[in-house]
């Protein structure tokens, strides 16, 4: 389990973010975040091609690309 707050961060402590999610969890530990592989998977719902080089709102929403600013 990892947390990106300070005090874990910097002490490599158990922090209270990460007693949180163990306490609220019976069934073990939360993916929050995706991995790198995972980032790197196409979604099934991708739309990119017929987007003209914007990315599509499922490949947003798994972190797979970013929206241009």
């Amino acid at each position: 389990m990892a947390c990106t707050c300070l005090h874990h961060v910097h002490r490599n402590a158990f922090c209270k973010h990460m007693a949180a999610v163990e306490t609220a969890t019976d069934d073990g530990p939360l993916d929050t975040f995706p991995s790198e592989d995972d980032n790197n998977a196409q979604p099934e719902d991708c739309d990119c091609d017929g987007l003209g080089g914007f990315p599509c709102w499922p490949c947003v929403r798994t972190g797979r690309k970013e929206l241009p600013n």
